[in-house]
């Protein structure tokens, strides 16, 4: 099911199969999510739960037992029940199954909240504990951009632009062993809010900043000022990444809580960097905002 957004400004689209943002165009209609194509990428907007990335050899231990949760969890071939609170606020939810309960043993109710705004439009993720334990679980959101926007511009004529002046690295993933490597970072940033963007930086898959001040970052050309900009101030971390080598016309945004395993963890499922967790009856809220330039 296709649900359609929209205000004086802009409309979106999401599609409640994975609930998905697939569409957000402005007025003009310029459209700044990616479009599935599957030359480079047939997805647009997963939402990561309850893992972010792979477990090693796509397994992981819980409570003394082996769990196989796929790649990112299951949220993006499960279709979400909509509730259309108005013309321009949409939410997703869904429970665990018997299903999910095989790959993930914990019972939770996860909503995905949709509300355009006049700069762009809010994600809005909630997770609620619905279990008789404590439950543990990671979550991430990796919107995909169209880079460049504009035609006769290059994915090298925009920058990333963060919040804060940083001096960050990356840690960069081991594609032999399917892992970030702890011991393996790449200088990206010296005293600087600016990273230029080039796809030879997307060679070894993601960018990932497990160590970073800021909460907000842009994609944007410097020379028109055009891109978007996202807050993801509930996010512990930030990963980029775009399709290689064959060079996809987009980038990603993808604030974590969590990642795909690293090799300073094991594979018990709780040794997992930022794991979240939520007390019986618990709920917790994380906000996402893409905003316009």
């Amino acid at each position: 099911m296709i649900v359609t957004l929209n205000n004086s400004t802009f409309t979106a689209q999401i599609d409640s199969l994975g609930a998905q943002l697939i569409s957000l165009k402005d007025a003009e209609g310029t459209e700044y999510i990616w479009q599935r194509d599957p030359a480079h990428w047939g997805n647009c907007s997963p939402l990561l739960f309850p893992t972010v990335g792979n477990c090693r050899n796509g397994k992981t231990m819980i409570d003394g037992q082996w769990y196989e949760i796929p790649k990112h969890g299951f949220c993006k071939v499960t279709d979400f029940a909509v509730e259309q609170k108005s013309d321009s606020c949409a939410a997703f939810t869904i429970c665990d199954t018997e299903e999910t309960r095989k790959v993930y043993p914990y019972s939770f109710r996860l909503t995905l909240t949709y509300t355009m705004a006049e700069d762009g439009i809010h994600m809005d993720y909630q997770v609620e504990n619905t279990d008789t334990r404590t439950i543990h679980y990671e979550l991430g959101a990796h919107p995909g951009f169209t880079c460049p926007l504009a035609d006769g511009e290059h994915f090298s004529d925009y920058v990333l632009e963060f919040e804060k002046e940083e001096t960050a690295s990356s840690m960069v993933y081991d594609l032999e062993h399917l892992q970030f490597d702890a011991t393996n970072r790449v200088p990206r940033l010296d005293h600087s809010r600016i990273l230029p963007l080039s796809y030879d930086l997307f060679e070894k898959d993601a960018i990932f900043f497990d160590d970073i001040a800021s909460r907000r970052v842009a994609i944007k050309n410097p020379a028109t000022g055009r891109g978007v900009e996202v807050d993801y101030r509930d996010f512990e971390t930030v990963a980029f990444w775009t399709a290689m080598p064959s060079q996809g016309p987009f980038l990603c945004i993808e604030p974590w809580n969590g990642s795909a395993i690293r090799s300073d963890e094991d594979d018990d499922f709780l040794s997992r960097h930022f794991l979240q967790t939520l007390k019986v009856g618990e709920k917790k809220d994380y906000h996402l905002g893409i905003k316009v330039l």
